[in-house]
């Protein structure tokens, strides 16, 4: 199982957020790491609820939520996904 982990700026971009869509952002980012595995994420990726973004230095993934766009990155090896950026998609890709 992954652990949930936000960077210092997430937390900020979370918070400006209205309380209901924070409760929803956080129970569907447990759920997502509840049931993460490599055929989870193909399904997924597949579906277009997940995708792996071009143009980074770093491997980032996207996860749609509703309106909501979570950038995050995952740590195999310590089994960690680090949510990178959380916001509107109007927002998302600036």
């Amino acid at each position: 199982m992954y652990i949930l982990k936000f960077a210092s700026s997430s937390k900020k971009e979370l918070k400006k957020i209205d309380k209901n869509s924070q409760v929803f952002i956080l129970d569907s980012l447990e759920d997502f790491i509840e049931s993460f595995s490599s055929e989870y994420e193909t399904i997924l990726m597949h579906s277009g609820k997940i995708k792996k973004l071009q143009g980074q230095k770093e491997v980032l993934y996207r996860l749609k939520l509703r309106s909501y766009r979570v950038v995050y990155k995952k740590y195999d090896d310590k089994l960690v996904i680090l949510v990178v950026h959380v916001t509107t998609r109007e927002n998302a890709y600036k």
